[in-house]
């Protein structure tokens, strides 16, 4: 895609997020529902429009590590491991985590939180200056879409901008691997 088409998405996507807004992009995974991650309101629309309970945890994209202390205050060593070692996408719930919506973090206090290697949802997240929400983009039960081409049409029509960068991309993308870590030193591996 030319560059100027790629720096509107960005500029439109990061728009729509501030003034409280709800997208669809792609990400280092599959294609994802995300809004400002620090706004209840957003990420109440998103449940809503995923029909959702609130009670199933919805992830966060970050562009980078060095972000990550702002939201984890105390982040396990392991955790810089398992980012360095993992050969695909991983998100990995912390403990104690802190500046997110409260919808976003569960009762415990633990949130998920994936450092995304992807050049669009990267600057995304770079662009907004923090964390961007990533949902499956599909309605709750149904399976996760593998491509744009798979995404339902309540969804599209559901949200405040839709992406255009990638969505020709054919290819069938996978969910992340997901590892909890708990105080202790404890790894919990959620979903391979």
């Amino acid at each position: 895609m030319a560059k100027p088409v790629y720096d509107e998405d960005l500029k439109q996507a990061v728009s729509v997020m501030r003034r409280g807004g709800i997208i669809l992009y792609p990400t280092d995974t599959i294609w994802g529902i995300g809004c400002d991650a620090a706004n209840s309101e957003a990420v109440r629309r998103i449940f809503e429009l995923k029909r959702r309970s609130d009670s199933k945890a919805m992830l966060s994209l970050l562009d980078s590590d060095a972000k990550l202390g702002y939201y984890v205050p105390d982040i396990p060593d392991v955790a810089y491991d398992l980012m360095d070692l993992s050969e695909k996408p991983m998100t990995i719930i912390y403990d104690g985590v802190r500046h997110l919506a409260p919808e976003l973090i569960a009762q415990d206090g633990s949130a998920g939180i994936r450092i995304t290697r992807e050049e669009f949802s990267r600057d995304l997240c770079r662009l907004l200056g923090g964390a961007v929400v990533s949902t499956s983009a599909n309605i709750s039960g149904s399976p996760s879409p593998r491509n744009f081409s798979e995404i339902d049409e309540a969804i599209i029509k559901g949200v405040d901008y839709v992406v255009s960068y990638r969505q020709n991309d054919h290819g069938l993308a996978k969910a992340s691997s997901i590892i909890k870590l708990g105080s202790g030193g404890l790894v919990q591996v959620i979903r391979e």
